[in-house]
């Protein structure tokens, strides 16, 4: 089954990266923005099925794009996996608690569709 994922990261490596490895491993629609601005106007035009949300963006922070992906009715139950090259274990457990999950940065381009079909329960 082909699903559309959303990635949100200012990073043009860490885009270019991720839609590669997801276009070579999986069937997904890999959508990209570049700002947490057009991350939420993507999402709420594409309803993607997961939004991977770099932790780490210039213009807006990544808890300030989840709280509007859940404020409104049309992308609130988006599930949202984290990613971030913050290891601390407080602001890894503070993530965790509001997302779908988290990738820790660097990331195994091989292993990151397997670690996101694991967060959000895809087995197929």
């Amino acid at each position: 089954m082909s699903r559309t994922v959303l990635v949100i990261a200012d990073d043009q490596g860490i885009r270019v990266i991720l839609e590669a490895t997801l276009a070579f491993t999986t069937d997904w629609k890999v959508l990209m923005a570049s700002s947490g601005s057009e991350g939420m106007k993507t999402a709420q035009a594409e309803q993607p099925e997961a939004i991977l949300l770099d932790v780490m963006m210039p213009d807006i922070d990544c808890i300030s794009v989840f709280r509007q992906l859940q404020a409104h009715d049309s992308t609130k139950a988006i599930p949202v996996i984290f990613l971030t090259a913050q290891a601390r274990e407080v602001e890894l457990k503070a993530l965790e608690e509001l997302g779908a999950g988290i990738i820790l940065k660097p990331f195994e381009p091989e292993r990151i569709a397997n670690q996101i079909r694991t967060l959000l329960g895809w087995l197929n």
